[in-house]
């Protein structure tokens, strides 16, 4: 990293190091550690390069795993929120891309015991998506099912319908 110090603020292998830095800490659990670069790395490409968006997307990705990492979970969520809104706007709901940050998203929200929001998201919005367009078998298509059907039996107000219909759905699945 000590390469890239010197370069101009606005380089964008110096923007790219404290992304790479930030990355390899927190691989390296070391959380607290790659917050900051991660922050920074997103401060300076939003300055400096705000046309490139899926950049700026890539990097809020990074760091909302950073702040669930650290236990920010709240924070993590708004980011994610907004990262997934984002994925929506420019690519559209059906794409794997987004799919992806939804499941994402997902993550913080049973994390954070949020069990309607989790219901109606994956199994409105994301599960119908990833059937669509990416197949039943898909691995993101069964990280879906896996996590819907995690929250509903975790969640004490889910019915017994509910647990059928999740039952259902994964007996349809095996045929």
């Amino acid at each position: 990293w000590k390469t890239y110090v010197g370069r101009p603020e606005a380089d964008q292998y110096r923007i790219r190091g404290f992304g790479i830095l930030g990355g390899a800490l927190r691989l390296n659990g070391q959380y607290a550690e790659a917050l900051p670069m991660m922050e920074a790395a997103l401060a300076l490409t939003q300055r400096y390069w705000s046309h490139d968006e899926q950049a700026i997307l890539q990097l809020q990705d990074n760091l909302a795993s950073c702040l669930v990492d650290v236990g920010w979970c709240d924070e993590a969520l708004v980011l994610r929120r907004e990262i997934y809104a984002r994925w929506v706007a420019t690519l559209g709901v059906s794409h794997e891309r987004t799919i992806l940050s939804g499941t994402n998203l997902l993550g913080v929200l049973l994390k954070l015991d949020l069990w309607d929001e989790v219901k109606w998201l994956a199994r409105d919005q994301l599960l119908p998506a990833a059937q669509r367009s990416l197949g039943a078998d898909h691995t993101l298509t069964l990280d879906l099912n896996v996590k819907l059907t995690g929250a509903t039996m975790l969640n004490s107000k889910s019915s017994r319908n509910d647990l059928r219909l999740n039952q259902h759905r994964f007996s349809r699945h095996r045929r």
